[in-house]
């Protein structure tokens, strides 16, 4: 007797499922960031896009019907104008001066706290407490707690002492800008530094300590080289925020004494004069120079992004 096997039923074809495409996807992935996107060029982009249109103008705002298109005159104007020009060495010198001097100085409270010793938590809270005080507040402490010649902490310790009793605003008006934004962005630099110091490879450290090398050798050779990347960060983000400081200027002196900026120039041709298509060109070339500081800031965070990746 032959046992005889039955044939296997083929099962039925699927459905064709028709996969949805790669740009499709793209997009699916992409539209929860739409609204923020275009928020964001509605608030940012478009009232830039104003500016630059009315920088094209000589725009007077109290004869607004007299307005003309006049080019390229405005930059022109704000490049060869004696006092305009003077306000663009003003915002590099003070820039310059408030970056160098707040990265030394975080450098060396970054190697402090770096170290462990009773109370470093308190410390680097008490460190970290200017930078978080509101702008204006902090130039308003400076001019009337700290520089008032009549009640002012400075004097009344330089009295106290037998010295003199200087007119600190008055005699030294660019350095008493430069005194409160270096309080005010001394721990923004050191919490850059401080991150920097606590990515180190401590084997290597240790490595040189038992070769013989001093707390100098390590600090110049190895401590350094590190933080080259984490200083030019610090110099590229607080050289952004600097040259476009409005607050200092305008609280501790008004403008006034040599110390007026490019901010605090654009303020008084645009409330004050009513230029607005001066003002606008001048606005127009400061946001030119934060966007060129600004590229070369994000290239040193990708940088920092990519070593970090190579060394995990």
């Amino acid at each position: 007797m032959t046992a005889t096997t039955a044939a296997p039923v083929a099962a039925p074809p699927e459905p064709h499922v028709k996969q949805p495409s790669a740009r499709l996807r793209a997009w699916a992935t992409r539209a929860p960031l739409l609204p923020a996107l275009i928020f964001m060029i509605a608030v940012t982009q478009l009232p830039f896009v104003a500016t630059l249109v009315i920088s094209f103008f000589d725009w007077n705002a109290l004869y607004p019907k007299a307005r003309k298109f006049t080019g390229v005159d405005n930059y022109q104007q704000v490049l060869t104008d004696a006092d305009l020009r003077h306000s663009v060495w003003t915002t590099i010198l003070l820039t310059a001066a408030v970056v160098l001097v707040s990265l030394v100085l975080g450098l060396a409270l970054a190697l402090l706290l770096d170290r462990r010793f009773p109370g470093r938590g308190a410390v680097r809270t008490l460190l970290i407490a200017p930078f978080l005080v509101v702008p204006v507040a902090a130039a308003l402490l400076w001019k009337h707690v700290l520089y008032n010649p009549e009640y002012g902490l400075f004097n009344g310790l330089l009295h106290y002492v037998g010295g003199p009793q200087p007119e600190w605003i008055s005699d030294t008006p660019l350095l008493a800008v430069e005194a409160s934004l270096v309080w005010q962005w001394t721990p923004f630099m050191m919490l850059i530094l401080l991150a920097g110091l606590q990515s180190r490879d401590h084997q290597q450290i240790e490595a040189a300590r038992v070769d013989g090398a001093s707390d100098w050798q390590i600090f110049v050779h190895l401590t350094l080289p590190h933080l080259r990347r984490y200083l030019e960060l610090g110099a590229l983000l607080g050289s952004i925020y600097i040259v476009q400081n409005f607050d200092a200027v305008f609280t501790i002196t008004s403008g006034g004494l040599g110390t007026a900026n490019l901010p605090y120039t654009v303020y008084q041709s645009f409330y004050q004069a009513h230029e607005n298509g001066l003002a606008s060109a001048a606005g127009v070339l400061v946001v030119i120079g934060s966007l060129i500081i600004a590229t070369f800031a994000l290239r040193v965070v990708s940088s920092l992004f990519r070593e970090e990746v190579s060394r995990a």
